[in-house]
């Protein structure tokens, strides 16, 4: 039988936590006795992990943590987990297991946001720790070809991100604004997520369309990009046009409440918040950085930014508010493509026949 480890670092609100706990849930309803381990932190997505899942926390303090690592082999020896599913940069800790327990098959799936500057990825420690990868599973294409020129591992694929929206228990978030004029932006404030361009080019929309409004979701982490991003947003003004919320797990709730979805990354593998914004039927708008522009498709089904310079974003934003029938539509055709191209089943019984083979 198949005993799979989803590990992950954190649970915190983040394209990568989601995607780790789509696959332990998703799995346990295809014959696969499912698990999950976040190592250093846990957060608000263990409220969406499923009651058949079984779960562990590590509590693990710095990179090496010989407490965290006996906790981690007893549970595997006693669950007789057979594969463990290391979700990026928790590939070290699965090495160590492997080099404790040698039958363990380790599949690596590769998260790397910052695709688009992958000459500059450290990548000695990751290189060593590939020669014990059965499988590297990459969101996007350019991960991909980039593993399969630095890396060890001989078997590597792109393999699609599928979205999985749950209801959250708990309070529900009411957004702020007139209904029926909502942008929704969900991001952890990182400098990556260029969330401070975006407030430059939503004074432009607001100026013109003032009953419009920006709604932020992200974990705020309390850095130097995060009080740049305060004074901006206090700096021009904002304050009755532009929201944070920090981080939320009732996201059907947000975006059933909104309109247009945004994206104006510096860079991306393949966002979750993109297929997300298309389970909901939100008209989206995305910088062209990873794979945003395989998803949009020439601007089939949204608009692809060319550039992320604010005159650029803040006419796609007002493009979308103007028409509206052009709006509603392109969110539809989003929302039928992302079903058929992006759906769960398909792709995790690929992953469950890659475990096959590895096992």
């Amino acid at each position: 039988m198949l005993r799979s480890l989803q590990i992950i670092d954190t649970l915190q609100v983040g394209g990568a936590e989601r995607l780790a706990i789509n696959y332990a849930n998703g799995l346990s309803q295809l014959g696969v006795q499912s698990h999950l381990c976040a190592t250093r932190q846990e957060g608000p997505l263990l409220k969406v992990l499923d009651e058949n899942v079984e779960y562990i926390f590590l509590n693990k303090k710095s990179t090496i943590d010989f407490k965290a690592f006996l906790a981690l082999r007893s549970y595997i020896l006693t669950t007789k987990i057979n594969v463990i599913h290391a979700h990026s940069s928790s590939f070290f800790i699965a090495v160590i297991m492997k080099l404790f327990i040698p039958h363990l098959k380790i599949i690596w799936h590769d998260h790397y946001g910052n695709s688009e500057f992958l000459n500059k990825r450290p990548k000695l420690l990751l290189k060593f720790c590939s020669l014990f990868f059965s499988y590297i599973l990459s969101v996007n294409k350019d991960l991909r070809q980039w593993s399969a020129k630095n890396l060890h591992c001989k078997n590597v694929i792109y393999l699609k991100n599928f979205p999985v929206l749950k209801k959250a228990t708990g309070s529900s978030t009411t957004l702020y604004g007139e209904n029926g004029k909502r942008i929704l932006c969900l991001a952890n404030l990182r400098e990556q997520k260029n969330q401070i361009r975006l407030l430059e080019s939503f004074q432009q929309v607001a100026s013109k369309y003032p009953d419009w409004t920006l709604h932020c979701v992200g974990k705020n982490f309390h850095d130097d990009y995060s009080r740049r991003f305060f004074e901006k947003l206090r700096k021009l003004d904002l304050n009755n046009f532009v929201y944070f919320y920090d981080s939320k797990t009732d996201i059907i709730n947000i975006m059933q409440q909104c309109q247009i979805g945004i994206l104006v990354s510096k860079s991306e593998g393949l966002p979750m918040a993109l297929l997300e914004y298309g389970i909901s039927s939100l008209a989206v708008i995305c910088t062209d950085v990873g794979d945003c522009g395989e998803l949009i498709k020439d601007n089939c089904y949204g608009i692809l930014l060319e550039d992320d310079r604010s005159t650029t974003i803040s006419e796609a934003i007002m493009a979308f508010i103007e028409d509206k029938d052009y709006r509603t539509g392109s969110a539809h055709k989003f929302h039928e493509m992302i079903l058929r191209d992006y759906s769960e089943k398909p792709i995790l019984t690929q992953v469950v026949d890659i475990y096959n083979q590895v096992v």
